[in-house]
């Protein structure tokens, strides 16, 4: 298998039609399904990250997203592809030199909290570029800071949308007569925003969220089930990043459609539960959800605003059962009052926790916060979906528009450089790549299985 993907790496190097328009400099990224290059475009010197996708599904989700996003400031950019039959799709993104989990790490070496107007720019980017996404019903299912990559300039982009989701047909618009605000760096900018705010009727787009979120649900056909495939993609993504310049009439544009996928489970009528990354990995999915939407990015919004606040991972789990436990120490036991629909999820019924009297509260982990911020990061990090705030909803947050406001784009401070070093280092970032599933409960002690009318129940303490 290791020599196989071996080869397949080096492909890149004697394709014709790649070494004709680019120049293949150093490998700058590897995982098990993907490869990442720094390229120069031999037609005006651009430095550009060239992704060698090993596996076929995480292509085809990535290029389909990335092409429906085209325009989207906040999204990576994708300038081409190339792919045939015989070959790995080959993409070429944008070439960005750094990301978010690098400033984050920066601040946290350097014991200083980020400046609460840097918070809100950054907090403000990642919305702009993740209300794109909902607004194609695309859910990215991989959100966390190291596949938020950042421009010179300071322009955050969302990147790596190999596990991504289109949850509808494309061209719908779900939110359509409320248009995203653009995110760039002027003053003018920041009063459309803010005009819009005064202008549009509070509740209305969560209202409008929830019921098409609930109608993809129910319509979610058997050509929506996922391929149960973990894409351990590692630092792919690092540097790697996506738009178009050349497919407009591009062959495949209208061709991407997931009845052509092979592999899936096609019973289940649902999405894998295995996917993301533990720490930002919602709760319905580590109780093996495969019937989920939007939402599930929203959680995973919810710790990355944390971590931006704290420096910190709010929920760094060690395994699948011990990142449920510390959220139900802080959240409290997940029940029906919590969540009506809790039961519901597959694995409910199995797993369960000795009661929390005294769950600590979101307040807890950011200390030394503002009640604003506390309260930006309870609206996403709660278990009932439908009551996760929506992108547009805090984008229109007061928090936006208070004292000390958001800093240009421009004053950023940008790392020159992305730290690799915390995300191989014991006790570091490493959990970021494992998105398997737990299968030895031996660091938990005392464990009690119970026979039921189904099967069993594992009470951990």
């Amino acid at each position: 298998m290791a020599t196989e993907r071996q080869s397949k790496s080096w492909s890149i190097h004697t394709r014709s039609e790649i070494i004709a328009k680019y120049q293949i400099m150093e490998r700058i990224g590897s995982g098990a399904y993907a490869d990442v290059y720094r390229g120069r475009r031999l037609s005006d010197d651009l430095t550009v990250a060239l992704k060698e996708i090993h596996d076929y599904q995480s292509a085809f989700r990535e290029i389909e997203t990335l092409q429906m996003l085209q325009g989207s400031p906040n999204v990576v950019v994708l300038h081409e592809y190339f792919w045939r039959e015989d070959e790995d799709a080959v993409i070429v993104l944008e070439y960005l030199t750094t990301d978010l989990s690098t400033v984050i790490s920066n601040a946290a070496k350097e014991g200083i909290p980020l400046p609460v107007g840097e918070i809100k720019r950054w907090m403000i980017q990642i919305l702009s570029g993740l209300d794109s996404c909902h607004r194609n019903m695309i859910v990215h299912r991989d959100l966390k800071p190291s596949n938020l990559l950042i421009s010179d300039s300071g322009i955050l982009k969302l990147a790596d949308f190999g596990q991504a989701r289109i949850l509808t047909e494309h061209g719908f618009d779900a939110f359509e007569e409320n248009p995203p605000p653009c995110e760039n760096d002027s003053s003018n900018n920041e009063s459309s925003l803010h005009v819009r705010c005064e202008n549009q009727e509070q509740g209305s787009s969560h209202e409008e969220y929830i019921g098409v979120s609930d109608e993809l649900k129910t319509k979610r056909s058997a050509d929506d089930v996922d391929k149960d495939t973990n894409i351990l993609d590692g630092n792919t993504s690092c540097l790697a990043t996506c738009t178009t310049s050349d497919m407009d009439n591009d062959p495949m544009r209208t061709s991407f459609s997931y009845e052509a996928t092979e592999g899936e489970d096609r019973e289940s009528g649902g999405f894998t539960s295995c996917v993301g990354t533990r720490w930002f990995r919602a709760p319905e999915l580590l109780y093996g959800s495969i019937n989920y939407g939007l939402e599930i990015d929203l959680w995973s919004l919810g710790c990355i605003f944390a971590e931006l606040l704290t420096l910190k991972p709010l929920f760094p789990g060690t395994a699948d059962i011990d990142q449920l436990s510390r959220i139900i120490n802080v959240l409290g036991n997940l029940d029906e009052r919590a969540w009506s629909d809790c039961s519901k999820l597959p694995d409910y019924g199995i797993i369960s926790f000795s009661k929390v009297e005294n769950p600590a509260g979101v307040e807890a982990c950011l200390p030394n916060r503002s009640p604003d911020e506390v309260s930006l990061v309870k609206k996403l990090v709660c278990y009932d979906p439908a009551r996760r705030a929506t992108t547009m909803e805090l984008l229109h947050d007061k928090y936006f528009i208070e004292e000390p406001l958001p800093v240009p784009v421009s004053e950023l401070r940008v790392p020159l450089t992305r730290n690799t070093e915390d995300e191989d280092s014991v006790g570091g970032w490493q959990d970021y790549n494992d998105m398997g599933s737990d299968s030895d409960f031996d660091d938990f002690g005392p464990v009690n299985f119970t026979r039921t009318g189904t099967g069993f129940s594992i009470q951990f303490p």
